[in-house]
């Protein structure tokens, strides 16, 4: 997902990110990656249990649902929650609300998919 934002839209990372604590500006991609790579493993941990305590098995089935966690993940916390988030601290990156970006959906299913690959693997 990392790679997808940067290679369609550093400044999200270089800026938004890191400004939703106050981190930036200035802009600083590595921050910013590292501030997102960690929300990505606390929503991964809650993904994991939540599949965890429903028993899921099926290979297919987990990335199907990782795709979706995905599509969760972007609607509410991305699309509604950050822009908020944002506006709130002062960001200079302070996106419109509601903000259903596209782009940023398949950040996010891609984020899934990889979530429900991994979990599957290591299950």
């Amino acid at each position: 997902m990392g790679i997808l934002v940067v290679a369609m839209n550093a400044p999200t990372l270089a800026v938004a990110i890191p400004s939703l604590y106050t981190l930036a500006p200035p802009a600083s991609l590595p921050l910013g990656f590292a501030v997102h790579v960690f929300h990505g493993a606390v929503f991964g941990l809650v993904f994991a249990g939540a599949v965890g305590a429903l028993d899921i098995g099926d290979r297919t089935r987990l990335v199907g649902i990782g795709v979706g966690w995905g599509v969760v993940t972007w609607a509410v916390f991305a699309a509604l929650v950050m822009p908020l988030w944002l506006s709130a601290v002062g960001s200079p990156a302070s996106p419109p609300f509601p903000n259903f970006a596209p782009p940023s959906l398949l950040w996010h299913v891609v984020y899934g998919a990889v979530l429900g690959v991994v979990y599957s693997a290591l299950e």
